[in-house]
Order: structure tokens, then C-alpha cells, then sequence
């Protein structure tokens, strides 16, 4: 492409154009700080006075296919993108017609007619999103552009320098705009970072960058149009480091003691809007009668929003809980009962067989994760799946678990089907910004416009002597997370069907797969097919007592059931298998047959998943009860190395028999 190619064509038209965009977005903002010193807008509102320049010079000149991930600060970026103006007042407002029908508010507008994947308001938390989306175009080998907007404050982020890696090392066409306003809230940015030219960041990463003046919309706009075009015809990322002002505090609630006001003043000096508009004047490229009707058209934009949001209707009550999930879900998968003969397999190979078959069925399943590739993961689950697939599908990770699963995220809102591995539940915490800000409340947030089929796969528990960073068992945690589902197979069939159920949903799923299951064998169909993640199944019937249990611990409460049995105790087995959302039917029909039961959980005694489903007995079998739930958790304890202290530490079949024959009064 020419260099002339490459340059503002300064026309009166395109002038009169991006002045009345930076008006409008300015006379916007100052409608909000009114409405929000009136109340009718609250929490936190950051206005975008004195960034004009940034969103008008860059956004405008992506296409329709190309998407925009911004920061809590993106009134502007979505005016810019053409998100109605009413919308977005109305989600200022929280009112059902807003862009994310009221559920988002200032820091989370949504669009996907604009392709507008919205703000986020965790500092840096929108850059692992922007890879993951730039990644799916990667994979499918389309020329798309993503733009992602964020401030110099999540330049100290663990996530930016994870996203910029990843961006550079799997070359995703990714726009990185910085908008460095020096002011990370209030903490300047010669106080916050050793190195202060942030371009040099990204330069240390082999991006290519450009500082630009972001007060200058010319300059921007000069800036945008060489880095768009360099990211189409190479399909790597590129770097713009805008160096701006707010000309108001970070938000509303600030009381902005941390600057002074003689430095405000300075920069308002240079504001973009009179800045380009005296320019254009002095250039001729304007007339004084343009400002006025550019001024009047903002004016009476603006006037219209506040109204329309004014009148808008509030989300019913009775809807709080719609689209926590997917209003429809796929049909549960038929259980065709299979004419071939069983054969012995273990766990792990039957997760591998679960992985390997989603991929022959479905091009847009791939798998990322640490050591995936000819290691075949921590546990060897996809040992020689490279070797079938290849590179592009089994991807090596950087030691990044942010990064990788938040790009699992963008890649899937872009309709691919990742799977993410994380070595082992301890490592997940490292992302767990991604799992539970993002995955977890996307479709609610952006009001059902957005959703995440992802697939998040990892190792839980003890029982191996590798102490305490490496053997937790948090499922409880996640499953008190709205919007995840939770599964802990712990039979061969089930580690190898749910994951291609799993992979139909349009919501997140985490899979919870034990450590000590690996090796163990079972036998399976070799034309096993799909399994329902929706129903917990009866491993033993009984009648005594109710075993109530899941994932590894499902063995022992077997073996403490073959106990029970020797001594007259017919005792009822049931894995929960999925743990968010429970089964609660099937809980409650256990315990109408035995009036008695046990719950078996690795997780810790205070706050674990066992308390929750006890209490739930309570609540809804009291009466049916011929004795209170009983539990038996894991001490409360970090899990030992030793082998006598980590057994001693988690739950076992004779502290099962003896909490099951306590229950039964036969203790």
C-alpha cells in the first residue's frame, strides 16, 4: 500500500467527520457527569474527557468485521463504533433497553451488532480476550483486525506481558492501543513503573510500535491507518502507545488531590477538540458556521439519549436470574446402548480417546495448555495427539495461565471450540481472573449477547506426595461460581463422553479430573459415545443409608460400601458427577429411600461443597430424615508431603464406614 494510501485525506467532509465525533462523544460525557451528580447514574463512572482524539483517530477506520475489546473507560470507544447513543445512555442509566440490557453499566457496554466485545473493568483483563479473538482468525486464516483499548495502568499487569508474548509468539493480528493517560487512578506513572516508555515494552516482545500523540487526531488517525494495514498483510500484532490526558478525575468518586491543578490546566491547553477545530479553521477546512452545527447536532443527540434513557423501563425483577446461562441448551445426548465388547482402558486414556474423537468431529475444537504437545501434559492425557493434529490444533503454552485461558475465552466468543489444560486446580487460581471476572458473567453482563463455550480441563486433588501447591481439591470453589458448570467424572466412560457433551454447551465448563484416577482402569465400549452432564448416577443401590459423593473420592466411598455391606449395612452409592448445577432431584430421592446420609468431599470442612448439599437436605428432606447429614471433608490442613500425613489428612474408606455406622447409630 502507497504512503499516500496510508494518510488522512483532510477533506472538509472527513474534517467536519471526526470533529463531530470527538463532539459528540465530549458533549456525552458531560451529560453523564450531570446525570451521575443528579444520581441517576451510580457505582463507578469514568469519563473519557481529553481522549477524544484516541477513539475518533483509531476506531472508525476498522471495518465491520474487525472487533473492538476496551477498557472500563469506553464510552467513547464505543460511541466511536457506532453503538447507539440511546443504548449506551440507557445502560448508564441500568435500564433494559440499554446496550447490556442494565445488567453491565458504565464499565461493561456490549454490542455485538458492532462487534463490540466490551469493556472490562479489571486493569488489563480485556488483553487475554483480545489474543484469544485474534486467534480464532489466526486459526481460520481470516485477515480480521482486533483493537484492544487499555490504559497505561495495566501495563504492572501479569496479563498484558502474558497477552503481548502470546501475541508475538503465535503472530495474532491484534492492535494494541495504550492510552497512556499518566495516571494509573492516582498513582503517576514514573511512581508505578521503572520504565516509563511503554512503547519499549512491547518493542522488548518484537511488536512493532509507534508513539504518537494521542491529543493530535490527525496524528492518531496518520498512526491507525499504517498499523491496520501492517497488521493485515503480516497477521501480527502492532503496538500504539497514545500519550493523552483525562482531563477529569479516574472516576467520579475521585477526589483528584494526587495532581496539580495547574497541570490539569496545561494539558487542557492542548484539548484534541479545540485543538483540531481552530486548525481546521485557520486551514479553511471549517467554517465557524460547521462548529455551531456540529455543537447543535451533538446537543441535541445528547438531549435525546437522556430522554430516551429517562423513559426507558427497568428489567423486571423476575428476570434477575435470566441469562446467569444460556436461555437454551442443547438437547441431552441420546445413550444408544452399544453392541460392541468391552475393553479395559484407564482413565487417562479414555480422556485422551474423549479429546481425540471431539477433534475428528468438529474442526473448530482445538486443545492449549502447558507441555500439550509431545509431552502430552502433565499426566500424558494427549501423548501422541500432535503427532495426529498438529501444532496449530495441540498448542504448547508459555507458562501463562491467565493469557492462555482468557484467549481460550476470546476464541470461543469468536465460535471456535477450545479446549484449555491447566496443569493442576492449583495453577487455575493464576487464572481465575479470566475463569470467574470474564467466563463466568460475560452473558450476563452483555445481556445474552455474548456467551463462552469454553472447556477448561484440570487435574484436582492428592494422593501422589506432591504437597501442598499441587493437591488441593477447589471444585467447591468454583462451583459456587454462577455461570460455570462444574463435572468431576470419575468413571472411564464418563471421562471419556463428557467432554464431547461438554464441548455442545454454550456456557463454560470446568472439568475437575482427580489425580489418582489417572492410572485406574475400567472397561469401555470402543463406540462409547456422549454422556449427559446434567444427571448424577447411582453407582450402588441401597437402602440403609445414602453415599453421597464425587470424583476420586467415589472409589473409596465404594470400597467403604463393600464394608458396610459385611456387616448388614446396605448403603447407596451416588456420584454427584456434576457439581454446578447439582442434581438435586436425584439427592433428594436417595435420601427419601434411606431417610440417612453421608456426603464424601476432598474439599476442606469449612465452606466445602458437603456443607452446601446438607444443607440443602435439610432445607428440602427434613421431615424425611431419620437422622442429620453427616460429612467427612478433608482436615483442615494444606496437604502434606509425607505419605502417613496426606492420607491422614484427606477422606478414607474406614472414616466413611464410620461416619455412615455413627449415622445409623451402630458406631
Amino acid at each position: 500500500m502507497s504512503d499516500n494510501a496510508l494518510k488522512p485525506h483532510l477533506s472538509h467532509a472527513h474534517v467536519s467527520e471526526q470533529l463531530g465525533r470527538m463532539i459528540r462523544i465530549r458533549a456525552f460525557e458531560q451529560a453523564c457527569a450531570e446525570a451521575y451528580t443528579q444520581e441517576k447514574i451510580r457505582g463507578f463512572l469514568h469519563l473519557y474527557d481529553g481522549e477524544e482524539a484516541i477513539a475518533v483517530g483509531v476506531v472508525p477506520l476498522l471495518e465491520s468485521r474487525d472487533r473492538v475489546v476496551a477498557t472500563y473507560r469506553e464510552h467513547g470507544h464505543a460511541l466511536a463504533r457506532g453503538v447507539p447513543m440511546t443504548a449506551v445512555m440507557a445502560e448508564m442509566f441500568g435500564k433494559q433497553s440499554g446496550c447490556s440490557g442494565g445488567r453491565g453499566g458504565s464499565m461493561h457496554l456490549f454490542d455485538r451488532a458492532a462487534n463490540f466485545y466490551g469493556g472490562n473493568a479489571i486493569v488489563g483483563g480485556g488483553l487475554p480476550v483480545a489474543a484469544g479473538l485474534a486467534l480464532a482468525d489466526h486459526l481460520r486464516q481470516e485477515d480480521n483486525v482486533t483493537a484492544c483499548f487499555f490504559g497505561e495502568g495495566a501495563v504492572a499487569e501479569g496479563e498484558f506481558h502474558e497477552s503481548l508474548n502470546l501475541a508475538a509468539l503465535w503472530d495474532l493480528p491484534v492492535l494494541f492501543v495504550c492510552e497512556n493517560n499518566r495516571y494509573a487512578m492516582g498513582t503517576a506513572l514514573d511512581r508505578s513503573e521503572a520504565e516509563t516508555d511503554i512503547h519499549l515494552k512491547a518493542e522488548s516482545y518484537r511488536i512493532v510500535s509507534e508513539v504518537v500523540d494521542g491529543m493530535d487526531v490527525v496524528a492518531v488517525e496518520a498512526a491507525a491507518r499504517r498499523a491496520i494495514a501492517a497488521i493485515r498483510e503480516t497477521g501480527k500484532p502492532f503496538f500504539l502507545e497514545c500519550r493523552t490526558y483525562r482531563f477529569r478525575a479516574h472516576s467520579m468518586f475521585d477526589a483528584q488531590l494526587y495532581r496539580e491543578k495547574a497541570e490539569v490546566e496545561a494539558w487542557k491547553a492542548k484539548d484534541p477538540i479545540s485543538r483540531f477545530r481552530d486548525w481546521a479553521l485557520s486551514a479553511n477546512l471549517l467554517h465557524a458556521e460547521d462548529v455551531v452545527r456540529l455543537e447543535a447536532q451533538a446537543a441535541a443527540e445528547v438531549s435525546a439519549a437522556v430522554a430516551f434513557a429517562e423513559a426507558a423501563p427497568w428489567e423486571p425483577v423476575a428476570d434477575l436470574a435470566k441469562y446467569v446461562c444460556a436461555p437454551e441448551r442443547p438437547p441431552a445426548p441420546e445413550i444408544a446402548a452399544s453392541a460392541a465388547t468391552p475393553q479395559e482402558i484407564t482413565y487417562r486414556e479414555a480422556a485422551r480417546q474423549g479429546i481425540r474423537d471431539a477433534m475428528l468431529r468438529d474442526e473448530r475444537v482445538f486443545l492449549m495448555g502447558e507441555d500439550v504437545g509431545k509431552y502430552g501434559g502433565c499426566y500424558a492425557v494427549s501423548k501422541g495427539l500432535l503427532d495426529e493434529f498438529g501444532a496449530a490444533r495441540i498448542r504448547d503454552t508459555p507458562l501463562s495461565e491467565s493469557a492462555f485461558t482468557g484467549a481460550g475465552l476470546g476464541a470461543a466468543m469468536a465460535g471456535m471450540r477450545p479446549i484449555v489444560e491447566l496443569m493442576t486446580v492449583n495453577f487455575s487460581l493464576l487464572a481465575l481472573d479470566q475463569i470467574l471476572n470474564n467466563a463466568a458473567t460475560i452473558r450476563h453482563m452483555s445481556g445474552n449477547q455474548f456467551g463462552c463455550p469454553l472447556v477448561i480441563r484440570m487435574a484436582t486433588g492428592a494422593g501422589r506426595q506432591l504437597a501442598a501447591q499441587h493437591s488441593h481439591s477447589l471444585e467447591g470453589w468454583y462451583a459456587h461460581i454462577p455461570g460455570l458448570r462444574i463435572l468431576a467424572p470419575a468413571t472411564v466412560e464418563d471421562a471419556r463422553g463428557m467432554l464431547w457433551t461438554a464441548l455442545q454447551e454454550p456456557d463454560p465448563v470446568l472439568i475437575f479430573e482427580h489425580v489418582m484416577l489417572y492410572n485406574r482402569t475400567g472397561l469401555l465400549s470402543p463406540d462409547a459415545g456422549a454422556v449427559d452432564i446434567d444427571k448424577a448416577a447411582v453407582r450402588r443401590p441401597g437402602k440403609d443409608i445414602s453415599l453421597i459423593t464425587y470424583g476420586g473420592s467415589l472409589w473409596k466411598t465404594l470400597e467403604a460400601a463393600e464394608r458396610l455391606a459385611a456387616d448388614g449395612i446396605e448403603a447407596e452409592v451416588l456420584d454427584l458427577r456434576v457439581l454446578r448445577p447439582l442434581d438435586e432431584a436425584a439427592i433428594l430421592a436417595s435420601v427419601a429411600r434411606t431417610r440417612r446420609a453421608v456426603i464424601v468431599d476432598e474439599g476442606w470442612r469449612s465452606g466445602a461443597l458437603a456443607a452446601e448439599i446438607g444443607m440443602r437436605i435439610v432445607e428440602q428432606a427434613f421431615f424425611e430424615l431419620d437422622a442429620p447429614p453427616a460429612r467427612v471433608c478433608s482436615q483442615e490442613v494444606p496437604i502434606p508431603y509425607a505419605r502417613h500425613l496426606e492420607e491422614a489428612a484427606l477422606p478414607q474408606a474406614d472414616k466413611i464406614v464410620a461416619a455412615a455406622k455413627a449415622a445409623l447409630g451402630r458406631a
